[in-house]
């Protein structure tokens, strides 16, 4: 136990009370802005205080102390007593709601109640949604409420041991059985394990595998099956259950990661979900009206991991902002004293930009849940026309987003030097939380692969003068263009020059292709061998969306609902992201658009006016996200900004600091310090 606690102050360092007195917007209606209104930010705050208020001392770092079977079985203790506590809120704040439960169980507050991450999330982000998705009424009704109510436990067992991203090479094998109406699920070998899934290891009873449905051995692609894998009573593995599962890992401590293997498990027909594909009792198969519409789960999770990548990226900035407001180092001017280390320009461009990708990111999933919304209403009623589009912009969203903002993420960390490199400074564990987007549901380089085909395509449509979606929209305004107007230095003139570039690049991609496969090469072989050209062309058609989208979040209709001094803030950090952004790929834009040396020095000196407007708002907007301490679960990030004594009472609380010497000292150390080697 720490002997120093009490000397951490009760008051808030000087530093960042300066900075917050120096804000010069209103921090409670940035805050209310962020969390879409008034209501719903004290709604947070009520749900914060009441989840929050009894932990014990110590509860956010005790965890890291523990073995790894432990920490899991802490982790689910967390969740039971979590649920009784978060079922009793829900009655209370939003009756008949599912915001409080399960809905904590995987939104920022659940980052505070289970610092080590828990194996529900999975069942919660996915199994339940597929199965109210995609199931028929019937089966919604038999799943859905107690999946819904945590009564079964689920998890999305779609990638295997050597099949990941490419669905379509998935080899665990569904045959119907006409005679037993049943469906027998089969692992044909060791690579086609299912690998990964959360909560698989041995926490959930039902899994939702993917597998490859075969009727009389005739092949009709891929479905989903609700297998029960573990018994409701004993939790032991089923017969022909293979289940564990896959070990340690750099992040998501408690999620109980898992491996599943088939061996002729026999389900009933109705286990699958049949709201489009649909296999009768005579075996007929009734194929789906869309053939994507699978990817309907996927576009959600991937919007999930855009919301949830977004807030780490957002909470390793607010940690290392507030830490550069408090921390003092090398002074500017000789014979002066140490500064705040968010007065040096170079710490500035460590923070700043990342409070900007945060804030970019997290307003592009705001526009895509819209979007999503649609797109299933659409579904619902038999229309799948915007399912292309919907998929290749989340694609793009998740591969930017988790390429932004795990860098980023260890940026900040860097940026907060040595005392970042500890456990309690809670970077380590948000960079593993968010690192592991990078390759689920879509690893990053693959996901641009699929983007950029999808590119080329709409670009032969283009070419041959056929009607292309909008989101291609900007083909037809770039290539009207001899060449690209003069340069004004507007923010639709940075958006535009982004566009103007990805058309291009798309051009350029499909023309190689083209010449490629034009010298004989196979459509596959060439497409890989410009695989360099197809993802460049792919990153930069996403960048320009978030860019498009930002500038409207920011400008659009909804500024009038702002205050002036809310809205001069906002647009400093959209031109902030703009600047940085179009200097960040100049490498690609000078290749299409002629800009001079006046230019590029104009964007410059825009980029470092941009970080100096920025900087007496930085701590302000960081508090406007409104992360509690608990959820920060940082030494160096808490709102009242005394790092020195907490980062002494976390080395305190060290289980190695709770006996005087260790015992390996008698047995090995002395020896040897007494040793004549």
């Amino acid at each position: 136990m720490s002997h120093i606690k009490n000397l951490i102050p009760k008051t808030v360092n000087p530093d960042l009370v300066k900075e917050r007195t120096g804000a010069e917007f209103n921090v409670e209606e940035f805050a209310a802005w962020w969390h879409g209104g008034q209501e719903k930010l004290n709604t947070k705050r009520e749900i914060e205080r009441a989840v929050f208020s009894d932990l014990e001392d110590g509860y956010g770092l005790n965890h890291e102390y523990m073995s790894h079977e432990d920490v899991y079985n802490s982790s689910v203790k967390k969740v039971a007593e979590a649920a009784v506590k978060l079922k009793a809120l829900q009655n209370k704040i939003n009756p008949g709601g599912n915001d409080i439960w399960p809905g904590l169980l995987f939104n920022v507050q659940s980052h505070g109640l289970f610092p080590s991450n828990h194996p529900l999330a999975t069942h919660i982000t996915m199994f339940v949604d597929v199965i109210k998705g995609q199931g028929t009424p019937e089966q919604v009704e038999k799943w859905g409420k107690a999946a819904e109510n945590c009564n079964i436990i689920g998890t999305y067992a779609q990638t295997e041991l050597a099949h990941g991203t490419n669905v379509r090479g998935i080899a665990t094998r569904a045959d119907f059985d006409p005679k037993t109406d049943e469906f027998v699920l089969q692992t044909p070998n060791l690579e086609a394990y299912k690998w990964w899934p959360g909560g698989l290891g041995h926490t959930a009873n039902h899994a939702m595998v993917v597998a490859q449905l075969y009727i009389a051995d005739v092949h009709h692609g891929v479905q989903m099956f609700i297998v029960p894998v573990r018994d409701a009573e004993t939790h032991m593995a089923l017969p022909g259950v293979d289940i564990g599962e896959v070990g340690k890992k750099l992040g998501m401590v408690a999620v109980n990661q898992g491996f599943l293997g088939l061996d002729n498990v026999r389900i009933p027909r109705t286990n699958m979900l049949m709201k489009f594909a649909k296999v009768e009792r005579d075996g007929t198969f009734k194929a789906s009206p869309a053939s994507r519409v699978n990817y309907l789960t996927m576009v959600y999770t991937r919007c999930l991991i855009v919301n949830l990548t977004s807030t780490l990226l957002l909470e390793a900035a607010t940690i290392a902002t507030r830490y550069s407001a408090v921390r003092r180092q090398s002074p500017i001017e000789a014979n002066q004293p140490e500064p705040q280390i968010i007065d040096h320009v170079t710490q500035r461009l460590k923070l700043f930009p990342e409070i900007a990708n945060g804030m970019a990111y997290h307003l592009a999933a705001e526009h895509m849940w819209e979007i999503y919304a649609q797109t299933v209403q659409e579904a619902n009623s038999g229309k799948f026309d915007r399912l292309p589009d919907m998929h290749i912009l989340s694609c793009a969203l998740k591969v930017l987003c988790t390429t932004d903002g795990c860098a980023g993420i260890e940026r900040l960390r860097l940026s907060t030097g040595g005392h970042g490199y500890l456990t309690a400074a809670n970077m380590s564990n948000i960079y593993g939380n968010a690192v592991a987007a990078y390759t689920y549901e879509g690893e990053n380089t693959v996901l641009l692969l699929q983007i950029g085909r999808a590119l080329v395509k709409a670009w032969a449509a283009f070419v041959e003068k056929k009607p292309v979606s909008a989101s291609y929209g900007y083909f037809a305004s770039s290539m009207q263009l001899k060449q690209f107007p003069k340069w004004d230095n507007s923010w639709q003139c940075i958006i535009q020059a982004l566009q103007y570039t990805a058309a291009h690049k798309t051009r350029i991609a499909f023309e190689n292709l083209a010449e490629r496969m034009g010298s004989g090469q196979s459509q596959g072989v060439a497409t890989n061998n410009t695989g360099i050209e197809l993802t460049r062309a792919a990153e930069l058609h996403g960048r320009q969306f978030v860019c498009q989208t930002f500038l409207e979040q920011v400008t659009g209709a909804k500024a009038q609902k702002r205050s002036a001094a809310l809205n001069k803030v906002l647009e400093n950090v959209l031109e902030l992201f703009l600047v940085q952004t179009v200097l960040n790929n100049m490498n690609d834009v000078l290749r299409f658009i002629s800009l001079t040396d006046a230019d590029l020095k104009s964007l410059q000196k825009r980029l470092e006016v941009a970080l100096e407007n920025f900087r007496p708002n930085a701590v302000a907007v960081c508090d406007g996200f409104g992360f509690h301490d608990r959820v920060l679960n940082s030494v160096l990030g808490s709102y009242d900004g005394n790092v020195y004594p907490r980062l002494f009472d976390s080395a305190k609380r060290s289980s190695m600091n709770q006996k005087p010497v260790q015992k390996s000292f008698e047995t090995y150390l002395k020896p040897l310090m007494k040793a004549n080697l």
